[in-house]
């Protein structure tokens, strides 16, 4: 009988690719997907970079309890960052766990779920270095018209309140021949958009000696057939070089858009971060940027409250947020993480400053984007649609997308039969602080090859959508966080 599965992803992107390649595995290997609870197996792919990651995780477990013991043959896998942490704890607190697996082998969990059933006892196995690039894993990819392509993994930096590289491990490339072909194997597909992956994508090409490699890529991905639309996340500011800006402009299907994390505008905690730029480093970043890119969207992370912030430091983050003129911010109130050396630094902040910092940072960071997306009003932009049915308001339809500067965009398709991985052209009628609406008729409409997928549920070859295709899902709609931010 064919068994069944679910996967819930918690965490960064580089959790939503993992995740992917899980589900991968498990189709490759005879399950059948499931959206239910009750699903013979229920994987949780976590994330221990936020404070209530641990209550998160043993909370839902304790959901499933009584499920699982009512279901005999049921099995519960626990994989990603916190089972990478803590390791035989989970099954301590969870004993109804069947298996515990880490971020550099994910490859094993299909047999890792067959060995517990077989002995019928829990397994646990953490490795403690990259046994399988995930990228060469079979996966589930959701959307015909959006993937991600990871160019990395793991992490070189040193960042204080960040637990990544200890879970991740050190950075490894891939060669860039094989990041091609991965892309161009999706715009052969119809994918219009991919967005290349990497804790910091910038640095892409240390490891094999060419620190030119990120922005060749770049350049290369332009020269792909079909594909309309390059994305990258996340860059660190230390490793941002002039020729991936030049790339960024001088090639057209790079979107004009940027997500670089600032995490403080204050030069003293930018060092008790050990995040080794300062804030004039990063504005003469987003300067150069502008330079080349005048219409660029960028965005950023912000933590509030690090272990010592003054209201100084504080002011030199709202100092910077002004002159940098964010489209967006995802802002994060700090809280210590285990394991980590900011964890253990003086002058932890009280709750209540931080929570009084941080919406004072949230209030000036919306008026700023409120502004921008105002000043787009009148403004005629392409959309890649994202959404089926869309929202409903009254008696109009609504549907959604991504303008190529990555702004979420609401119009009404009219009477056009317009699907998810179509392209269309609308003109916006009203800028809100988080999204753009266009309250006119569509200008033009695309229909694409990859409409034509997400409609018939069936890839070009016959293949159904997503069953263990060497590819990946589409980007969430809203962008995640960089991995590594604190909250």
């Amino acid at each position: 009988m064919t068994r069944s599965y679910t996967v819930r992803t918690y965490g960064c992107q580089m959790n939503v690719h993992d995740s992917e390649r899980m589900a991968g595995l498990l189709e490759a290997a005879g399950y059948e997907r499931s959206t239910s609870d009750e699903a013979d197996v229920v994987v949780f792919n976590t994330c221990a970079v936020r404070e209530n990651a641990d209550n998160r995780l043993y909370g839902n477990l304790g959901h499933l309890r009584p499920v699982k013991d009512a279901r005999p043959g049921m099995q519960i896998a626990v994989g990603g960052c916190l089972a990478q942490k803590d390791r035989d704890t989970i099954v301590r607190k969870a004993p109804w766990v069947d298996v515990v697996f880490g971020t550099h082998n994910v490859h094993a969990l299909p047999t890792l779920l067959e060995r517990a059933r077989h002995n019928e006892a829990a397994q646990v196995e953490i490795a403690e270095s990259l046994e399988v690039f995930p990228s060469t894993l079979p996966a589930r990819r959701e959307s015909a018209y959006a993937g991600w392509v990871s160019i990395s993994v793991g992490c070189n930096n040193t960042c204080t309140f960040c637990i990544v590289p200890s879970l991740r491990g050190k950075e490894k490339d891939r060669r860039p021949g094989d990041v091609l072909a991965e892309v161009q194997a999706l715009a052969a597909e119809g994918v219009l958009e991919v967005t290349l992956l990497g804790q910091n994508v910038n640095s892409y090409g240390a490891e094999f000696g060419d620190r030119g490699a990120f922005a060749k890529l770049l350049r290369a991905c332009g020269d792909v057939d079909g594909l309309e639309r390059v994305r990258f996340t996340s860059p660190h500011p230390r490793d941002f070089t002039s020729d991936v800006i030049a790339a960024m402009a001088e090639t057209p299907n790079v979107c004009p858009q940027l997500h670089m994390p600032l995490q403080s505008g204050s030069d003293d905690v930018l060092r008790r971060m050990r995040r080794s730029y300062r804030s004039s480093r990063y504005l003469a970043i987003l300067d150069e940027v502008r330079a080349s890119l005048p219409e660029a969207a960028i965005s950023t992370d912000i933590i509030v409250g690090f272990p010592g912030e003054t209201e100084q430091d504080f002011q030199a983050t709202l100092d910077v947020v002004a002159q940098a003129r964010f489209s967006q911010a995802f802002t994060f109130q700090y809280s210590p993480r285990p394991g980590t050396p900011a964890a253990g630094l003086p002058d932890q902040l009280p709750k209540a400053v931080v929570q009084e910092r941080y919406e004072r940072l949230v209030t000036l960071q919306e008026e700023i984007s409120w502004q921008q997306n105002r000043a787009l009003e009148g403004r005629t932009v392409e959309v890649l649609v994202s959404t089926g049915e869309g929202r409903k308001d009254g008696a109009t339809r609504r549907m959604s997308g991504r303008a190529r500067d990555g702004r979420l965009v609401h119009f009404a398709p009219g009477e056009l039969a317009v699907r998810p991985g179509d392209l269309v052209e609308v003109t916006i009628g009203y800028g809100a602080p988080h999204h753009l609406v266009s309250d006119g008729p569509v200008q033009t409409h695309r229909r694409t090859r990859a409409g034509d997928v997400h409609e018939s549920g069936v890839r070009p070859g016959g293949a159904p959508t997503g069953l263990g295709l060497p590819s990946f899902g589409a980007p969430p709609a809203q962008p995640a966080a960089a991995c590594g931010t604190n909250a």
